[in-house]
């Protein structure tokens, strides 16, 4: 009797685990003590032994690694702005002269190459779930700051893939997606690119806003891009006006290129051009005081010979 009853409290115990459990356990953890924290790496290693294909735990040990090699420090900058970012503290040193600060994530190399390997791996056995190559690209950004070469080459690697597999049923966080999605995610990558403010930076910018014009060669998004690359990076307005106008036949109620072609006009002190492109800045701003304000303007440049 004594012996069953000892394999009754035996017999649970080498029960084992099942993949709710580990990923309701991991949960647990993370919301106590952060996808990093005390006691995630013992779970992972004993969840991956006995589901090695799980898809939740493969994402787990990239949040895992991805979290584990950051570090980050409070760094003085001689800029006005980091990777785009506003500094987190300014002050004056001995001289007077202000001195930003600027959070800065710094990374352990063997332990990111850890986290890439997790979700390379997660990427292979679910190729058609864009939030996956999101996320190494998202992450890619961050670690290589300044100069975005391996985001931009894996970028530009997913777009020919993905207009490559037109077969392939794309999903993001469990939801069909399409071409419009696609291109506006891309598009959040060209605006991540362009804010950081480097010349590596921005030549990723227009880098992959070409390549995606090589897929639909009138897509406005993407010829506004060349267009704002040639106008603010290299300041070639001739080339600039070029992909604003074709923008503007498409789609001639896009206000960000109107705004950018009066000042663009502004600037250069082509009266012409401004007087071109004013009327239908007054016809499609959203803010009334600024149609207030172009319509004050043309009439100026009307009464001027």
């Amino acid at each position: 009797m004594m012996l069953l009853l000892a394999g009754a409290f035996v017999l649970p115990a080498l029960a084992q685990t099942s993949q709710t459990e580990y990923y309701e356990r991991y949960l647990l953890l993370v919301n106590r003590l952060g996808p990093a924290g005390v006691g995630v790496e013992t779970l992972l290693e004993r969840w991956e032994a006995d589901y090695p294909e799980d898809e939740n735990m493969m994402v787990a040990k990239f949040n895992y690694y991805n979290a584990k090699s950051q570090r980050a420090e409070v760094v003085g900058k001689d800029t006005p702005k980091y990777l785009g970012k506003q500094p987190v503290l300014t002050l004056k040193d001995s001289l007077g002269i202000e001195v930003r600060y600027f959070e800065e994530i710094f990374y352990d190399d063997e332990l990111y190459v850890k986290a890439s390997e997790a979700i390379d791996k997660v990427i292979r056995a679910f190729p058609e779930k864009l939030d996956y190559r999101f996320c190494k690209i998202t992450s890619l950004i961050s670690y290589e700051k300044e100069s975005p070469d391996m985001a931009t080459a894996a970028l530009m690697s997913l777009i020919d893939y993905y207009y490559g597999s037109k077969g392939n049923d794309w999903t993001y966080n469990g939801d069909p997606v399409d071409a419009d999605f696609f291109k506006s995610a891309v598009q959040e990558y060209c605006y991540s690119f362009y804010t950081i403010g480097t010349p590596v930076s921005y030549n990723a910018f227009k880098t992959v806003s070409e390549k995606m014009l090589t897929y639909d060669k009138n897509d406005p998004m993407f010829l506004g891009n060349l267009g704002s690359y040639y106008f603010v990076v290299l300041g070639d307005n001739k080339n600039a006006k070029k992909y604003y106008d074709r923008v503007l036949k498409i789609t001639p109620d896009d206000y960000g290129t109107l705004k950018n072609c009066v000042l663009m006009a502004r600037k250069s002190g082509d009266r012409k051009s401004e007087k071109k492109y004013l009327p239908s800045l007054i016809r499609y701003s959203p803010d009334p005081a600024e149609q207030m304000s172009a319509q004050a303007r043309l009439d100026l440049l009307n009464r001027k010979k």
